[in-house]
């Protein structure tokens, strides 16, 4: 069962984040922020109150009548304070009314043993706890969006400087040696992301030594085998005729050509290979070479088109793809040629699935007969040498009918080579292109 995955940017994560964060703080500190107002109003109202009867019981002991809110001995005075105030001690008290605003009580004792009280709803309150509440709201909502641009700004220098280090890391995967993760990834302040780019550098430094050291022994060990294959291919002629010097000198042939297979692989691989360039016509040329390497393969010129190529290593890759047409494929042979672009068709088995995802490899030829002829370096050689020519050369399969384009329901493999517009020159680069 396939798991479903969110895909998010981390600029949107760290927004997300500090926004919770800021909100979360926010709301902590409204809801203390209100609890503390309330209690400071209700403290405030009961200090008002207070003050009010004190201020008043002085001129009922003066004989006066109260005015009109305060009473003296209340029947509804709340009990708690009643008690208080007969022991001779002032006080104030919060009438909670289920529905309705508070009442807050204030009472004093007189010179007589009676009680002076008031008590009055608390309604302004509710106003101000409202105001309040709505600053609170604003104030949060301020720190919210504040938070969250600046999650956006530092979110996206992190995924931007995040993204350099993976365009400059695929660039080294695909072969670019000298592409530094730390020089792409720039800036003045040093985070984790410098670690990250350097311990990526470190890396690609490391395998491209040894990537390096393999090819050199390689080509050191092809480059040795040369003279002993040569002198055992010249000895192979000195033998008498018959079935075993045939079988002798046929194993030296396919010896001597693994040895300058391996190495023009090396020579490919050090990336020192240079084009020769010459304008050809690009169908009369390939008709004319594959007449001659394969005589009995079609070949069709959709159309013709003046290219500016290397002829010799474009030679080569048609020859390799030809080659293994005939070996791995089935006739008939197709080669057309359309303004740029040539296509190899058989109508065997088709490529296998490892080729088409993974390209050719080296010494894997398809076939699970290692008896067969072929070291599985032909399409190698073919796709190295399209590097140089600046072309592109991909595989794929003709679906059977009724079929798909796997191996055992294909209805054969196509080849196909994309020449450049502009090919490289002799030192590796493009030609400068000046526009009218």
């Amino acid at each position: 069962m396939r798991r479903f995955t969110l895909r998010t940017g981390i600029r949107w994560k760290i927004t997300l984040a500090i926004a919770a964060v800021g909100a979360l703080t926010a709301v902590a500190l409204s809801l203390v922020v209100h609890s503390a107002a309330r209690v400071s109003m209700l403290e405030s109202a009961r200090d008002v109150q207070l003050d009010r009867v004190q201020f008043m019981s002085r001129n009922v002991e003066a004989g006066r009548k109260p005015p009109l809110g305060f009473k003296v001995n209340d029947p509804d005075l709340p009990g708690q304070l009643r008690q208080k105030v007969q022991s001779g001690r002032r006080g104030t008290f919060v009438q909670e009314n289920p529905g309705g605003p508070q009442e807050v009580w204030a009472a004093v004792p007189l010179g007589n043993g009676q009680a002076l009280s008031l008590h009055t709803q608390f309604r302004e309150s509710a106003n101000m706890v409202r105001d309040l509440d709505r600053a609170l709201l604003v104030g949060s909502l301020a720190v919210v969006i504040g938070g969250s641009a600046l999650g956006v700004l530092i979110g996206g220098q992190i995924s931007r400087r995040l993204r350099k280090a993976a365009t400059a890391a695929q660039r080294v995967a695909h072969g670019d040696p000298d592409v530094r993760v730390r020089d792409a990834v720039g800036g003045v302040v040093r985070d984790e992301t410098d670690d990250l780019a350097r311990a990526v550098d470190a890396m690609a430094d490391a395998l491209q030594q040894r990537l390096e050291a393999e090819r050199r022994v390689t080509a050191d060990i092809a480059h040795e085998l040369r003279t002993p294959v040569t002198g055992l291919l010249t000895a192979a002629e000195l033998l008498p005729p018959g079935r075993p010097t045939e079988l002798v000198r046929d194993r030296a042939q396919a010896m001597r050509a693994l040895v300058e297979d391996v190495l023009e692989v090396a020579r490919l691989d050090s990336a020192s290979e240079r084009a020769e360039l010459q304008d050809v016509a690009l169908g009369e040329f390939v008709g004319r070479r594959v007449r001659a390497l394969m005589p009995e393969a079609s070949v069709r010129v959709v159309a013709d088109e003046i290219v500016s190529t290397d002829p010799r290593r474009l030679e080569r890759i048609l020859g390799n793809l030809l080659a293994n047409a005939a070996r791995y494929g089935r006739p008939p042979i197709q080669v057309d040629v359309e303004g740029r672009v040539v296509r190899v068709r058989d109508h065997g088995p088709g490529f296998p699935e490892a080729l088409l995802r993974e390209g050719p490899s080296r010494f894997r030829t398809g076939s699970t007969d290692r008896a067969g002829v072929g070291h599985g370096l032909g399409l190698t050689i073919a796709e190295g040498q399209a590097r140089v020519l600046g072309a592109r050369l991909t595989f794929r399969n003709v679906a059977a009918p009724g079929g798909g384009d796997r191996t055992g329901s294909a209805a054969g493999a196509v080849a196909v080579l994309w020449l450049p517009e502009h090919a490289p020159t002799a030192t590796g680069s493009f030609p400068v292109i000046t526009l009218p």
